[in-house]
C-alpha cells in the first residue's frame, strides 16, 4: 500500500475536480498538500478540511500562463510544505475548438496553461527536487493526446506535446533521480466537464447519453484519477504513459 507519509506535494489544478480528487488522495496517504487553483473560496475550504482530517495543506491561487505565478507558487508550496518531493500539474483548459475556429490567441492560451506551465513548474520545482530522496512528477494528461476530436484540435495537439515532455524530462532527470511520468486521463465526470459540454456545447442531458457509452455505465471519477496518480508518484518507474480510459485509445464503443 502506498505510503507518503512525510512527502511534500503541489497539485495545480486542485480546488476542485480532478485535481481535489488527486489532492484528496494524496493527501489520505499521508502527503503534505500545496493546493492551487483559480477558485480561491473552494480551495481554502478544502485546505481547511484537509488540514483537519490530517497532515496540514495550505491554498494558493495564481494564473499559470503566467511565468511569475509558476515561480511563486512553487516557492510557497516549498516554503509552506518544508520542501517539496512531489509536483503534480493537473490544472489544464479544454476549451473547444475546430481548425476553422480557433484563434491564435485559444491556441497560445491552451498550450500555455497545459504544457508551457509544466515545463516552468519542473523549472522551477528542480532545484527543490534535487534535493528530495524521493522525487517525482506527474503531468495530468488526456487521451485526446493521440487524436482527439476535431473540436478539441489544440487541447489534444497540447497533451501530445506535455506527453513528449514527459519522456524528455524523465530521461534527462534519471540521473538527478527525479521520477517523471504522465497520465493520460480518459473521460472523467467533473464539475468543469459538465459547465463544459452544458454550457458551451449547449447538451444540457450529454451525462445521460455519456454513460451507455462506457463499459461500466458510468464516466470515471476524480477519486480514480487520484489513485492512478498515487501509483505514479509512489512507484519506482519513470517516463511511462499511463493511459487511463474505459476503452482502448481510439476505438469506437461497441453500443
Amino acid at each position: 500500500m502506498s505510503d507518503l507519509s512525510g512527502c511534500a506535494a503541489l497539485v495545480t489544478g486542485s480546488a476542485q475536480g480532478m485535481g481535489a480528487g488527486i489532492a484528496r488522495r494524496l493527501h489520505a496517504a499521508g502527503a503534505r498538500v500545496m493546493l492551487h487553483g483559480l477558485e480561491e473560496e473552494a480551495g481554502r475550504r478544502l485546505a481547511a478540511e484537509l488540514t483537519a482530517a490530517g497532515p496540514p495543506a495550505a491554498f494558493q491561487g495564481g494564473d499559470l500562463t503566467r511565468e511569475d505565478a509558476c515561480r511563486e507558487l512553487i516557492e510557497a508550496a516549498a516554503g509552506r510544505l518544508g520542501g517539496l518531493d512531489l509536483l503534480v500539474h493537473s490544472a489544464g483548459d479544454s476549451s473547444r475548438g475546430t481548425l476553422a475556429s480557433t484563434t491564435a490567441e485559444l491556441w497560445d492560451r491552451l498550450f500555455a496553461i497545459n504544457c508551457r506551465a509544466a515545463f516552468l513548474l519542473a523549472h522551477y520545482a528542480l532545484p527543490h527536487l534535487r534535493r528530495s530522496p524521493r522525487a517525482a512528477m506527474v503531468f495530468i494528461g488526456s487521451v485526446n493526446a493521440y487524436i482527439g476530436e476535431p473540436k478539441l484540435m489544440a487541447y489534444s495537439a497540447s497533451k501530445g506535446a506535455l506527453m513528449t515532455l514527459t519522456r524528455n524530462l524523465a530521461s534527462g532527470l534519471a540521473a538527478d533521480r527525479i521520477r517523471v511520468n504522465c497520465l493520460n486521463a480518459g473521460w472523467t465526470l467533473t464539475e468543469g466537464e459538465d459547465r463544459v459540454k452544458r454550457e458551451q456545447e449547449g447538451h444540457p442531458g450529454w451525462l445521460a447519453e455519456a454513460v451507455k457509452t462506457r463499459p461500466r455505465g458510468r464516466l470515471l471519477t476524480p477519486a480514480e484519477i487520484g489513485e492512478a496518480v498515487l501509483l505514479l508518484a509512489d512507484s519506482p518507474i519513470s517516463g511511462a504513459v499511463l493511459d487511463y480510459e474505459q476503452l482502448p485509445v481510439g476505438a469506437p464503443p461497441n453500443w
